[in-house]
């Protein structure tokens, strides 16, 4: 882009004129966004909660009521915090500085905000959280150096991603040194029975030998005997070293059906919750919103990717007479082929982060990697700038879900900013900000937004 020279020089444009121009006062432009944006918080923290408090499968007591009360009220003025003051940050630095920087725009004042904010939340809910802005910043941050022709997206790269980092945490799995939530849900996906430590299958005696292999009877196929012994033996056969009951075929076999009926099922019952309204107006279309082909992706990748899985270990184990952790990096390769029929970037970049996060834990407990202190509070707040600044500077990078999202929490604000001046850095901010409003038909309610303020 031709303004790239320019992202360093200052831009002389005050806080009124770019983010609250219905007051000139800096205060109130405060207290209006952290008055519009706790109604909305709060909705999103009670479902959130809620449906956690559901998710238990019983009862709760007094002591969880009390509890989940307590943490609806805390997120809640977390994601305020992160709101109001993001533009508290704003106006003090612009008044310090006296003139606005690219950096200065929204990445820096957002990462004072989110850093402010981070420390407001629970510490047990604050790498789920990192873990989600990572994930949506990840992908922010490619779309906006791709916009800048610095990268090339390739054919199926989530599919590459998705396969490297989940052959990654199913070795993890196979060795049975973490105890992170993510394995249970690979269970599902790839059985209990693949779970680790491995056990050792040589000899325990020293100087003992390994038995002699049985040397099976040779078959002429030249009658009907040999093929039901060639056919019995295929469908019976099972290595020692495998820790299932059933013979190699069938485990592969139901261990793929399983999964393909679960995903079928939660794809349906997703696609009715989504349209609930329509179906209580007797208004669904059944056949075109439901039973198509798009249906059946979500079950198809999780039934095959346990199918390959599953039949790839086995006939490594047979090929090798043992088991070996080492076994799941190339049967979770070939597995993660399956990811075609569900190319979702949000499921690759998440197994990605999560992966990395085991492995950066590791590394640290084994005095591999250093222990920087809080490096989870500046990992949050690097992301969530960044995210703050393409919704602000270079919206079409940003996830339209997200941007959104924005739009919710600054209480229908982003889209009254003032983004004209930005131009200068050679983005074409308003033009984004412009085309992103109408992709996503935000609709300007009234001329001044709730607590306004105006004065």
């Amino acid at each position: 882009m031709t303004g790239q020279s320019k992202l360093s020089g200052p831009l002389n444009i005050t806080c009124q004129e770019f983010q609250h121009p219905w007051t000139d006062h800096c205060v109130n432009a405060t207290a209006g966004i952290l008055l519009s944006a706790t109604p909305y918080c709060l909705r999103v923290y009670t479902v959130v909660y809620a449906l956690s408090l559901l998710m238990r499968h019983r009862v709760p007591t007094m002591e969880d009521l009390r509890r989940t009360l307590l943490g609806i009220i805390q997120s809640t003025a977390f994601l305020v915090t992160n709101a109001y003051t993001f533009i508290l940050y704003n106006c003090l630095l612009r008044h310090t500085l006296g003139r606005y920087h690219f950096s200065t725009v929204a990445f820096l004042p957002c990462f004072l905000a989110s850093f402010t904010a981070i420390l407001v939340e629970r510490p047990a809910r604050r790498p789920l959280l990192t873990l989600y802005v990572a994930n949506v910043a990840t992908e922010t941050l490619w779309k906006m150096a791709e916009s800048r022709g610095w990268v090339r997206s390739l054919p199926h790269g989530q599919t590459m991603i998705f396969g490297i980092s989940i052959a990654a945490l199913l070795y993890l799995y196979r060795l049975g040194t973490s105890k992170d939530s993510i394995f249970n849900i690979l269970r599902i996906f790839v059985g209990k029975e693949e779970a680790g430590p491995v056990a050792d299958t040589g000899p325990t005696i020293p100087g003992e030998q390994p038995a002699p292999s049985r040397r099976r009877p040779t078959v002429s196929f030249s009658s009907v005997a040999d093929w039901v012994r060639v056919y019995s033996n295929l469908i019976h056969a099972k290595n020692t070293s495998c820790k299932h009951q059933h013979s190699c075929i069938g485990y592969s076999l139901l261990g793929g059906m399983k999964p393909f009926v679960g995903g079928v099922a939660l794809q349906v019952a997703l696609k009715m919750v989504m349209n609930v309204k329509r179906i209580a107006e007797r208004k669904m279309q059944w056949r075109k919103q439901v039973f198509n082909r798009s249906t059946l992706q979500l079950g198809m990748f999780m039934g095959s990717f346990s199918l390959l899985y599953k039949s790839v270990s086995c006939i490594l184990r047979h090929s090798f007479n043992q088991d070996d952790a080492r076994f799941a990096i190339p049967a979770g390769l070939i597995a993660s082929v399956s990811f075609t029929y569900y190319p979702d970037n949000t499921v690759a970049l998440y197994v990605m982060w999560k992966a990395l996060q085991i492995i950066c834990t590791m590394g640290q407990q084994r005095g591999i990697l250093p222990h920087v202190p809080n490096f989870m509070l500046f990992l949050y707040s690097f992301f969530t700038a960044v995210l703050f600044h393409a919704g602000i500077l270079e919206p079409k990078s940003l996830r339209p879900s997200y941007y959104k999202f924005l739009q919710a929490i600054s209480g229908e604000r982003l889209s009254k900013f003032n983004l004209s001046a930005f131009d200068v850095f050679g983005l074409s901010t308003q033009q984004q900000a412009m085309e992103t409003i109408k992709s996503l038909n935000i609709v300007e309610k009234s001329a001044l937004p709730a607590f306004s303020f105006a004065s």
